[in-house]
């Protein structure tokens, strides 16, 4: 029987595939995070969070935040969070190498599509949740960067370098230096993620809360002008 899950895959494939047929450079992202995705969705099978319903529920809410973007990209880019106007218009033009878009999508979707997947996950229990559960909460959060970093080698192999035959020359070079460099950049980002979230959960007043998704979203962008530049 076909799952949710199973949808968000398929999604995400059929996106692959039209991309790849008309080199559409947003496929190296997107690949990336269906591989991650289902890494995910394999470690939920194997019951190595403390609740495997919450994580699903995650997983899916945070795919909601990336196709959600897409389709108002495509009917009318402007009204697309300006961090995914930069990461789209960037990565379909033919100037970003793949690395740059594989990183322009990673932070749109991590930095600010993140934040909002678990304000929304968290929100529900936050007036309950114990010091117990709250941790149980970050380490189900935390564990997903493990899955992660045992990723980025297939995501370098299969993804990255086809589409850029330097990586592989920088791999020979440096060993699992350039991994274990972007392991650590996506780990840091993801405790950003975590702190705001919670930062957003603990105020009261609803503009305040504006004001700080707002503020989340400018970092974002502050990040994505350095990951690429279109001079």
């Amino acid at each position: 029987m076909e799952t949710p899950d199973d949808r968000v895959i398929q999604q995400m494939q059929a996106l692959i595939q039209d991309w790849t047929g008309i080199n559409d450079s947003r496929r190296i992202f997107l690949s990336c995070y269906q591989l991650m995705t289902h890494n995910t969705l394999k470690a939920i099978e194997r019951d190595e969070f403390f609740d495997s319903i919450w994580v699903n529920h995650l997983l899916n809410r945070f795919a909601d935040y990336y196709f959600i973007a897409l389709d108002k990209y495509e009917t009318d880019p402007q009204a697309a969070p300006l961090v995914w106007q930069l990461a789209h218009n960037a990565t379909r033009s033919s100037k970003a190498l793949a690395i740059q878009s594989l990183l322009l999508g990673v932070n749109a979707h991590i930095n600010y599509d993140l934040v909002l997947a678990l304000v929304d996950v968290l929100a529900p229990e936050w007036s309950t949740l114990d010091e117990i559960q709250l941790k149980n909460r970050y380490t189900d959060h935390d564990r997903v960067n493990s899955i992660i970093a045992a990723t980025i080698d297939a995501v370098q192999d299969e993804i990255l370098e086809p589409a850029m035959p330097l990586m592989d020359f920088i791999d020979n070079l440096f060993g699992r230096m350039d991994e274990r460099l972007i392991s650590s950049l996506i780990r840091n980002w993801r405790e950003n993620v975590w702190n705001n979230a919670t930062q957003i959960l603990s105020m009261e007043n609803t503009q305040n809360k504006e004001e700080y998704i707002t503020h989340v979203e400018k970092d974002a962008l502050k990040i994505g002008q350095l990951i690429y530049r279109d001079t």
